[in-house]
């Protein structure tokens, strides 16, 4: 599968050399593809990234995430939203009255096949999900059935517990799910080889 990630910070290269070892074909979507910081990344600006991806993953600063998405052209690819709308400090949501995150990206996309994922946990999970035999929480949110299953299955080819978690407009409990994670990795001091985990009896 061919998977264009927006950006090429923790998140994206964590979830990027991941599936990239499982066999797809990863590129990242980046501002400037000569900066000599991507290293050996395989970069390219982001329109030329997404052009023909069947995934394209948001991996942004929430700041950089309108100008970005505005406009861009993602086709009938699967659009994962791993943003959180989070404040300057990184550690607060900027509320909104009325939409989530993920719910502005697909007004900013025009597309009906964004979902909501690998936003509720740290890039250190996403290298390694293992606990002890316990596989880590993934909720996933979208309104397009076929791209939430994708998607889905994209999370548990890294060991994740992937869970639907309902539509897109769940994406705002997923949100505030991980200001809860970042207040109890940073803030209260637990670090961040913590996972949430659904457990069933």
């Amino acid at each position: 599968m061919r998977i264009a990630i927006i950006g090429a910070g923790r998140v994206g290269t964590a979830l990027g050399a991941r599936w990239q070892a499982g066999g797809h074909d990863v590129v990242y979507g980046v501002r400037d593809p000569a900066d000599p910081k991507h290293g050996d990344l395989p970069v390219q600006a982001v329109p030329d990234a997404v052009a023909g991806a069947e995934v394209v993953l948001v991996a942004l600063p929430w700041a950089a995430t309108e100008a970005t998405l505005t406009g861009l052209g993602t086709g009938d690819a699967v659009v994962v939203d791993a943003t959180n709308p989070l404040a300057a400090n990184a550690r607060e949501l900027i509320a909104h009255p009325e939409l989530s995150g993920a719910e502005l990206i697909a007004g900013w996309t025009g597309s009906s096949r964004v979902v909501k994922a690998f936003n509720t946990t740290g890039s250190g999970n996403m290298h390694e999900p293992r606990y002890d035999g316990a596989s880590p929480l993934m909720p996933v949110a979208g309104d397009d059935a076929a791209a939430k299953e994708v998607v889905l299955g994209l999370a548990r080819e890294l060991g994740f517990d992937a869970v639907d978690a309902g539509p897109l407009s769940a994406a705002r409990d997923l949100e505030h799910l991980a200001a809860l994670w970042i207040r109890l990795a940073y803030p209260l001091g637990h670090g961040p080889d913590i996972a949430f985990a659904l457990l069933r009896r």
